[in-house]
């Protein structure tokens, strides 16, 4: 059997991480999956197995470099591998307009990421530092970048347009998308779990701390709520969603915030947790009986069915709203009340298989299927990487 795959995701206080191997017919398997995760001046080494059976909670030096090389550690000590990984790859937020497919690193694309870090200041940092932390402790082991962006690259370009001077938009400066992994990986899953969905017009609903909508047809990615930053559309946990640029204006010259403050007020403070003054958590909020909690729950579910008229229009009608992601998956309140006010759309909710979490979630005559389909954003990541570690390998040994 070939070596694992490790797959990380990098964020502002935690480095996530998922090992696939590879099976004789190909295929990918979950082998193990943890974090590192600092909280105050410790780190600690989380590891569970495929089944969530906790394999390891230990206490790690803080940086970067420690917590890969803890990782690379634990695992040939306590799995019989000794040779390591076969390749890792990364979940990258964003690819901006050079990066539309996933790509092996080289000195060039770590060149290119440093310049999309203002596109996205507090995930991309993060990223590249794992990448190089990769680097630091096994410079010979390739790595493969697979982009949250990539997958809407290919929407119309009006789709992609802001209306500002011409000048701006030749600089980057235009709709890009994220969660594309995510939707990447539902289209996948079609053909197995909802079949009768394989080309119709979705929307699928990733909905999670972070939050869109987006709209497909033919497997392909027509319009998203979110835009030139992870910032925009929806209500998220911390995030403000869709805001007039006026109100940045005002915040500029009238409450003489710096763009540092305007940052974390805009990704930190805002969301849920800024209208309910609760928690950034669903659950929490539904569990609440404040006034302010349930009126953060009727904001989020208010701006998800204002843009699904956007987005069924976009499509020019729609088939199928598909539930993805934290919420999306574990949530039914949430489901029942946004299937509710889209009945107009033609959905008819089944509410006792909404209440059981089944995967179609509507009655039989609904003329807009609702279904619930969990994300594996991980498994999307670990199939690019093998896919290019092959050809990568073809390549040398036909050299």
């Amino acid at each position: 059997m070939r070596e694992p795959i490790l797959i990380i995701n990098a964020g502002s206080s935690s480095l996530k991480f998922s090992v696939f191997e590879t099976l004789e017919n190909g295929a990918l398997a979950p082998k193990l999956h943890g974090q590192v995760e600092t909280v105050g001046s410790e780190s600690h080494l989380r590891v569970a197995d495929a089944s969530g059976k906790s394999l390891a909670d230990e206490r790690i030096k803080r940086g970067g470099d420690e917590a890969i090389r803890a990782l690379q550690h634990w695992f040939a000590a306590h799995t019989g591998t000794q040779k390591g990984f076969a390749g890792v790859g990364h979940r990258i937020v964003h690819g901006g307009t050079t990066y539309s497919q996933p790509v092996l690193i080289d000195g060039s694309v770590m060149a290119g990421l440093q310049q999309l870090v203002p596109l996205a200041p507090l995930h991309e940092p993060q990223q590249i530092a794992a990448i190089r932390a990769i680097r630091a402790t096994s410079p010979h082991l390739k790595q493969v970048a697979c982009f949250d962006t990539a997958f809407h690259s290919n929407q119309p370009p009006i789709a992609r347009m802001f209306a500002l001077p011409r000048e701006y938009t030749a600089r980057g400066i235009r709709r890009y998308g994220f969660h594309g992994l995510s939707y990447e990986y539902i289209v996948a899953a079609l053909p197995a779990l909802a079949p009768e969905c394989v080309g119709a017009r979705l929307i699928v609903a990733h909905l999670g701390n972070g939050a869109s909508l987006c709209a497909i047809h033919q497997g392909q990615s027509i319009a998203t709520t979110m835009g030139f930053t992870a910032l925009d559309g929806l209500v998220m946990g911390t995030r403000c969603g869709s805001l007039d640029p006026g109100v940045l204006l005002y915040l500029l010259q009238h409450e003489h915030l710096g763009a540092a403050e305007i940052e974390r007020l805009l990704y930190e403070r805002s969301g849920l947790l800024g209208v309910s003054g609760v928690s950034s958590d669903m659950r929490e909020l539904l569990a609440s009986d404040r006034p302010e909690a349930a009126e953060a729950v009727e904001l989020f579910v208010y701006r998800i069915s204002r843009e699904l008229g956007s987005l069924a229009s976009a499509l020019g009608g729609v088939d199928a709203l598909i539930f993805t992601g934290g919420i999306g998956e574990h949530a039914a309140p949430i489901r029942a009340r946004v299937c509710q006010q889209a009945a107009w759309l033609g959905v008819t909710l089944d509410a006792s298989a909404n209440d059981r979490g089944e995967r179609r979630i509507c009655d039989a005559g609904s003329r807009v299927s609702a279904w619930v389909i969990p994300t594996d954003e991980n498994l999307m990541v670990a199939r690019h990487t093998r896919r290019l570690l092959d050809a990568a390998a073809v390549r040398t040994s036909a050299t």
